[in-house]
């Protein structure tokens, strides 16, 4: 999906809260990050640390990490840089953190999508057990959306048209190997509802597709840039991938809702993790500080109320994802 090619078990039953916020207040809004103390453990950090993105800069992933890096400078009182390793569905960056010494001088942003799909789909030489979680920094729901012209008006029109003519509905997806076409294929070999999948290369591209009416329809990531079109309402969504209903959407019904149960798996968690045998000391430090770095109202903010889980979600509770995730697709990919 270009930027937003991750996924999430939405199974923790956490939902993020509030309404759409703007992203672009991350870089002034952190001033305040270092208000509270962050923890610390022996000599870590002793030198800068590197927080790996595996997408290009610009997008949700590479906001998320710059605010939550900022804050972790402050509230560790270390150099941190940002460097984005786009390449290989997620495999540049995540060969470079696996190969990094387990001092926590290396991080990365790390998805289901980047640990799970990519291992499961291509040769790239490691799988999620090659990392140490730490914890969620943010999570995004998909959303199949629609066109504001569109003859579908709602989940029910939708599934209707699907129903009555197999194969023959356009939906745009962020890749062929994604969640998203994946969970579409789901769709079809558990539910039969079978629509035409077409692969693009990120939000942008699946954007200007539906507005200009060579989709039917997009199961998409609902970053900002996809709320804001929302709010305009230029995108029409009908199907939320969240096991209830999005405060932010109260109107849209879930895939589970509709009945379509399982279908959870095409959100987006946005993980921080090391390399394998992070010492659980430091662990501890980079968990509970990126803990009190989500309580902050400027990162918060920053990364987009609606985005941040109103649980902290720790090193446990990412590798619980990690693994549902592989429990569920491994026997549609492996």
């Amino acid at each position: 999906m270009g930027d937003v090619d991750h996924s999430r078990g939405s199974g923790t039953g956490r939902t993020a809260r509030s309404l759409p916020v703007l992203l672009l207040v991350a870089a002034g809004a952190l001033a305040g990050c270092g208000d509270d103390e962050g923890g610390g453990s022996g000599d870590y950090p002793s030198d800068d640390i590197r927080m790996l993105v595996p997408y290009a800069a610009g997008g949700p992933t590479d906001l998320t990490t710059r605010t939550v890096g900022a804050c972790l400078e402050s509230e560790l009182d270390a150099t941190v840089v940002v460097e984005n390793l786009a390449g290989g569905s997620g495999a540049l960056a995540t060969t470079e953190l696996i190969s990094a010494a387990p001092d926590g001088h290396t991080l990365a942003l790390v998805t289901a999508g980047t640990m799970v799909l990519t291992p499961l789909a291509n040769e790239v030489g490691y799988t999620y057990e090659d990392i140490t979680p730490i914890g969620v920094m943010a999570e995004v729901p998909s959303v199949l959306a629609v066109g504001e012209d569109s003859p579908y008006a709602s989940a029910e029109d939708f599934v209707a048209a699907v129903e009555a003519d197999p194969g023959t509905v356009d939906v745009g997806v962020p890749g062929a190997s994604t969640p998203q076409a994946i969970e579409l294929q789901r769709w079809a070999d558990e539910h039969d509802v079978e629509v035409s999948i077409v692969p693009f290369d990120g939000n942008a591209e699946m954007t200007t597709a539906l507005l200009g009416g060579n989709v039917d329809a997009v199961l998409i990531n609902a970053s900002s840039d996809v709320a804001e079109n929302i709010d305009a309402g230029a995108f029409v969504p009908l199907i939320a991938s969240s096991e209830e209903r999005l405060e932010w959407l109260p109107d849209t019904p879930t895939f589970t809702e509709l009945g379509f149960d399982g279908l959870t798996l095409s959100g987006s968690t946005f993980g921080l993790a090391g390399p394998a045998d992070l010492p659980d000391d430091v662990v501890s430090t980079l968990e509970d500080t990126l803990r009190t770095c989500l309580e902050s109202d400027e990162v918060r903010e920053g990364i987009g109320e609606q985005y941040v889980l109103t649980e902290f979600a720790g090193a446990d509770d990412l590798a619980e994802i990690l693994e549902n995730t592989q429990e569920v697709y491994e026997p549609i990919l492996g």
